[in-house]
């Protein structure tokens, strides 16, 4: 089984930025103990937690992980799992963690789909996809995240009621998702009126790249799906 989640194919780049002494400290040090084994088969996802969540978010590509740590800091009570591949977002996010003595968030530094895989059945009350790198270019949009493989991953883990929130300010990767999830009946679209689509969620934390997404003039919008 681990074979086959380790052959899922990946795009992106794992380092940018060479990584300063006090950042490879962050990873050496901090990183090991939070980071997920998906090759260890697991029962019960709470258990990864020291706190005993009542709750269970998951964040898919983090970047810096401003969002993931601001809900961690409002929501004690949930337990967060953050996948990110671009190790020096990992750093902030662990910078961060450090900062703010948050120790409710488990890390994943590989392909979010291991993780989604290994999860058990109706694990998740939300998943978010926040940003997600478009492939701007047609012939890359296969490599998106947003595929009808990775739904159905989604919809196996999320709980019945359970949310995925989605957030672009690319038109053309927001249409590719209603389209996707309009082909899974077990999604179901909170909003009613399209329109409502632009207004954030009341407990939004705005992310660097949307107040970039902002100043050079694109608008954001904010899907909201809920499995049935």
């Amino acid at each position: 089984m681990i074979e086959e989640q380790i052959a899922t194919a990946f795009f992106g780049r794992r380092k940018g930025k060479t990584l300063s002494p006090t950042q490879q400290n962050l990873i050496q040090d901090l990183l090991p103990a939070l980071c997920l084994n998906p090759t260890k088969p697991i029962d019960d996802i709470h258990t990864v937690f020291d706190h005993n969540p009542s709750e269970i978010w998951m964040e898919v590509g983090f970047g810096g992980g401003e969002h993931m740590v601001r809900q961690a800091q409002n929501n004690p009570h949930v337990g967060m799992i953050g996948c990110e591949p671009f190790i020096n977002g990992v750093v902030k996010a662990l910078a961060a963690m450090s900062e703010a003595s948050i120790g409710t968030i488990r890390l994943y530094d590989e392909d979010a789909a291991h993780i989604l895989d290994w999860l058990p059945d109706a694990s998740l009350d939300r998943f978010f996809l926040l940003y997600p790198d478009p492939w701007h270019k047609k012939r890359h949009w296969k490599r998106r995240f947003v595929s009808h493989k990775n739904l159905g991953r989604i919809i196996r883990v999320l709980k019945p009621g359970g949310i995925f929130r989605f957030a672009s300010d690319i038109d053309t990767y927001i249409d590719w998702t209603l389209d996707h999830v309009a082909s899974h009946a077990s999604l179901q679209e909170e909003c009613s009126d399209p329109s409502d689509r632009l207004d954030a969620w009341s407990d939004w934390q705005r992310t660097r790249y949307e107040e970039k997404a902002f100043r050079e003039g694109r608008k954001p919008q904010y899907l909201s799906f809920v499995r049935k």
